[in-house]
């Protein structure tokens, strides 16, 4: 069942920059996906159908760049095999199923993905499982008919497939002029974001349930925000736009450049999200939870500098691609600044953004 309103918090701040909004999310997210699997998943009765050897196929859909690929599939791998061990009557037979068990691992990825550096980074002593890259959208089929029996997304499903038709084009009702978000823009526009966002997961389940094995299961971690209430994230989105309309005012980039470019993201309520998968009746929710790092983070005055520095990684290339690397230099550095000038992550008005995490399973 899902947990309804439950916010989990969990520790806050990072040992260093490079994991400074992620790191404690992707280990809550693993502690969850191994209780998951040590409570829901029926490793036996998934593989008591095939021919010996048997495989055990996975799933890592999206692969962001800054999360470890390999420690989350080792994860995956270890608590399977533990659960194999939990059902097996003896040690004898422990050893005989896992011994003829092989795993299968299939890493999903946008076609931009350098799939050659992050097959760089397989871990030397990893046990015996195999690797392959497979590049598309996750919002559209990229496997066999009931080929997977454990798939998940990390902090990818609040990308959208595409930027949400008419927002960027000045003879729509829905042009959002001025604004790189939906957070502040007229109604049609959040409406538009919505669309497309509820478009996608839709897509995303349908693909997933003709691939997920019965009694297979889903699981992804997503950016949500509270419902009814200001929040950080956007307001930080907003700040990025700001800056760049100072930038336009300056002539440093167009304005046109400016009310052209949208960020194909969408920050969905949990309740949203929630919804959204009951429409699909092939899969029950097992689990849905929401996490909330601390403040206490917010406090530390380099703040404002591990901020830019997330967002950078996160999100530089799109920003390039659109108004060149020089502009998006100078925006980043005035966007650490203006962060820190405003200090709206001091306000407590403003609540963060949650981390949610959904377990599905596939119907028989």
């Amino acid at each position: 069942m899902a947990s309804g309103e439950q916010v989990i918090m969990i520790n806050g701040g990072g040992e260093d920059e490079s994991n400074f909004q992620q790191k404690n999310e992707v280990d809550a997210q693993n502690l969850f996906i191994k209780e998951g699997i040590l409570d829901k998943l029926d490793v036996d009765k998934l593989i008591a159908s095939q021919t010996t050897p048997k495989t055990f196929t996975i799933a890592d859909l999206g692969c962001p760049v800054e999360i470890d690929t390999f420690a989350a599939v080792q994860n995956v791998i270890d608590t399977v095999k533990h659960k194999l061990k939990l059902q097996s009557n003896t040690a004898h037979q422990y050893e005989h199923l896992s011994h003829n068990l092989e795993f299968q691992v299939l890493i999903n990825g946008p076609t931009s993905r350098d799939f050659n550096a992050l097959f760089r980074s397989i871990p030397m002593n990893k046990p015996s499982y195999y690797v392959a890259g497979v590049p598309g959208t996750f919002y559209s089929r990229l496997f066999p008919k009931s080929s997977l029996h454990f798939a998940y997304s990390s902090y990818s499903l609040h990308w959208l497939s595409k930027v949400p038709d008419g927002v960027g084009d000045e003879r729509s009702p829905a042009y959002n002029k001025g604004k790189i978000y939906c957070m502040s823009s007229p109604k049609i526009v959040a409406d538009a974001y919505e669309a497309q966002f509820t478009r996608d997961i839709e897509a995303f389940l349908k693909a997933r349930e003709l691939e997920v094995v019965p009694g297979g299961l889903v699981a992804f971690s997503i950016v949500t925000v509270p419902t009814d209430s200001k929040c950080l994230t956007p307001t930080f989105f907003e700040i990025l736009g700001s800056v760049l309309l100072d930038m336009a005012a300056k002539g440093i980039t167009s304005k046109k450049k400016v009310n052209t470019f949208n960020l194909p993201i969408y920050l969905p309520t949990p309740q949203l999200l929630e919804g959204l998968i009951k429409r699909n009746e092939n899969f029950s929710i097992e689990r849905m939870e929401q996490l909330c790092r601390p403040r206490e983070s917010f406090y530390e005055a380099d703040f404002p500098e591990k901020l830019t520095l997330h967002y950078r990684a996160v999100m530089e290339s799109l920003f390039n691609d659109h108004f060149g690397t020089e502009v998006v230099n100078l925006m980043f550095d005035k966007f650490k600044n203006k962060v820190t000038e405003t200090a709206v992550f001091m306000d407590l008005t403003h609540k963060q953004a949650l981390e949610s995490f959904v377990l599905l399973k596939r119907k028989p």
